[in-house]
């Protein structure tokens, strides 16, 4: 029995088997070869020092993944490059990017205040105010 955290939302089978692929960076190298267009088992193999098994393991993974398909030409079977799992996987992480990017906005603006003493402001245009501020103000109203 597997126990997911409460509170996280589960990813798919398929985003988990695309990250596991390109988890390796022989995978993403041949990924980066296809990128150029289709090719054989033997020319995918050439520029590593691994048997061609080893390779044939790798695009076994590659294409459980769904991030390549194996063509037929006569007695080929050339391998290309399949980039919807591809757009998938940036999708999800475009997500995290902007949450990154917000989190770095609000850093600069901290920077900036701190640096030149201009106010902060929060998300709505308003000037941000410490904790402090605020307390000491309520404590001196009437």
């Amino acid at each position: 029995m597997v126990m997911e955290p409460s509170g996280y939302v589960r990813s798919s089978p398929r985003l988990d088997a695309t990250f596991a692929a390109l988890a390796d960076p022989t995978r993403r190298a041949i990924l980066a070869r296809l990128a150029k267009g289709e090719a054989s088992v033997t020319d995918l193999a050439e520029p590593f020092a691994m048997s061609q098994p080893a390779i044939s393991k790798h695009l076994k993974v590659l294409e459980r993944a769904g991030l390549i398909s194996r063509g037929r030409d006569a007695q080929r079977r050339p391998r290309r490059l399949e980039a919807r799992a591809l757009r998938d996987a940036t999708q999800w992480l475009e997500n995290y990017r902007q949450f990154w990017e917000a989190q770095f906005g609000r850093l600069d603006a901290l920077l900036l205040h701190l640096q030149t003493g201009e106010p902060r402001t929060s998300k709505s245009g308003l000037k941000a105010k410490s904790k402090k501020a605020r307390s000491k103000k309520s404590a001196t109203k009437p």
